[in-house]
């Protein structure tokens, strides 16, 4: 009886390790085009993603949300939003949601780690695009 006990006691602490945990996503990320930095921090249990800052010539006022389809978020400043909330590890890649302010769209997001490389995949209905982004100091 106790040689049991400690097989199934060696088997429920064995199983955790099978489990393969995705590198972490945390720090600062420039863009695929070159036209941001993108800082990913803890928000709560999960992790979200904001625009540091823009890389690009930005017009008078700074660059705005103007195609978000909200009518009302279209005055609001780019720098400091917010395109990535709830991503959660799961497998080998964190899933959550994204928001891109050049189209203005929302999509179901899934962000993988590979060195200094994010490979990003985001998805409106089955229309797919991946994007590599860069890790920055």
């Amino acid at each position: 009886m106790f040689h049991r006990f400690t097989l199934a006691l060696v088997a429920c602490t064995a199983a955790p390790s099978l489990a393969a945990a995705p590198a972490s996503i945390a720090g600062r990320w420039k863009t695929d085009d070159g036209k941001g930095i993108v800082v990913m921090t803890p928000c709560g249990a999960k992790m979200c993603g904001h625009i540091d800052r823009l890389l690009i010539k930005q017009p008078a006022g700074g660059q705005l949300d103007a195609r978000n389809p909200d009518k009302a978020k279209r005055g609001r400043q780019v720098t400091g939003l917010r395109i990535y909330w709830d991503l959660a590890p799961e497998g080998e890649v964190w899933k959550g949601q994204g928001y891109s302010p050049e189209d203005g769209r929302y999509y179901k997001a899934h962000l993988s780690v590979k060195g200094d490389r994010m490979t990003m995949k985001g998805c409106v209905a089955v229309f797919c695009r991946t994007v590599t982004w860069t890790r920055v100091g």
